[in-house]
């Protein structure tokens, strides 16, 4: 399963990868068309638009996955073990609701906008609602995945906390993971 979920999240990265290099070549192209030919790529704002929200949704599902979203744990880390995991479990409860909530709305919106065309590209304004709507479905199943793991005892404590503080203890942190206690200091 995990390797089932890492592809999925490598495939993820890659789309990733694609959609912002197809940004910068719309944005950079049409700022150089404009100044420069006095020209630009009509299509290039709208699509740079939707391919901004969509590459925010597949990171943020990514980022779900790895637990790279950043947050507070200045009360959780205090506390012992199993207010860790109550802490755990009601937290990945309320990200169910709010997944919930993001894929009603999200699908309301693309169903409402299933016939609308885009001013500039007349391509469907569903297509920039379904990102919501892949993001919660992706989302859901990884955070049900971890509540199963939670309530079943196969979490170990150090994943008892699901945000890092900041992005530069996490890097501090994986820098000295291979460390020994002590090693290093005399």
């Amino acid at each position: 399963m995990n390797t089932l979920l890492d592809r999925f999240c490598r495939a993820i990265d890659a789309v990733t990868a694609l959609l912002l290099a197809i940004m910068v070549v719309l944005v950079f192209g049409n700022v150089v068309l404009r100044y420069a030919f006095n020209s630009g790529i009509t299509v290039s704002e709208e699509m740079s638009r939707w391919l901004f929200v969509w590459l925010t949704f597949l990171g943020a599902t990514v980022a779900l996955k790895e637990h790279g979203h950043l947050g507070t744990d200045m009360l959780v880390a205090r506390l012992p073990v199993w207010g860790k995991k109550v802490c755990l479990v009601i937290g990945q409860g309320l990200m169910l609701y709010v997944c919930w909530l993001l894929f009603s709305g999200s699908l309301t919106q693309a169903r409402i906008n299933w016939d609308v065309e885009a001013p500039v590209s007349g391509a469907s304004m569903a297509i920039f609602y379904s990102s919501g709507v892949f993001f919660a479905v992706v989302a859901a199943l990884l955070l049900l995945r971890e509540l199963l793991r939670t309530l079943s005892g196969r979490v170990r404590d150090a994943e008892l906390v699901m945000v890092q503080e900041s992005e530069d203890l996490a890097q501090v942190h994986d820098l000295h993971l291979d460390e020994t206690p002590g090693a290093g200091k005399r």
